[in-house]
């Protein structure tokens, strides 16, 4: 019976190629910048050719730090691929606000 719950599993992994470039992004928050810069290392170990890094707000800059300590500290082949920033509109208690946003492409070295 074990055995057949792991032939299921192994069959039902191949599935997910599709959302692939989505479990390359890491949201950056709240935590001390070595986590993030922990999850982008692990992304690249794992085989990743491209990790994004996503902010809002006050975790811009988190993420600015993260994307340049994996560069200049840890994965020296790692380049900047592109950077988006934007402007999200929020919804809260007070009414409606603008929040900026970034997106950090980080790339192997080509």
């Amino acid at each position: 019976m074990a055995e057949e719950k792991e032939k299921v599993v192994a069959e039902k992994a191949p599935e997910k190629p599709a959302a692939k470039s989505q479990e390359n992004v890491v949201f950056i928050g709240n935590k001390p910048v070595m986590n993030y810069v922990l999850a982008v290392i692990t992304q690249f170990n794992e085989g990743a050719d491209e990790v994004v890094l996503k902010a809002r707000g006050r975790a811009i800059s988190r993420a600015v730090d993260a994307a340049e300590i994996v560069r200049n500290r840890f994965l020296q082949g790692v380049e900047v691929r592109n950077i988006q920033i934007g402007t999200e509109e929020v919804t809260g208690d007070s009414g409606t606000s603008n929040i900026s946003t970034i997106e950090i492409s980080l790339g192997k070295g080509s």
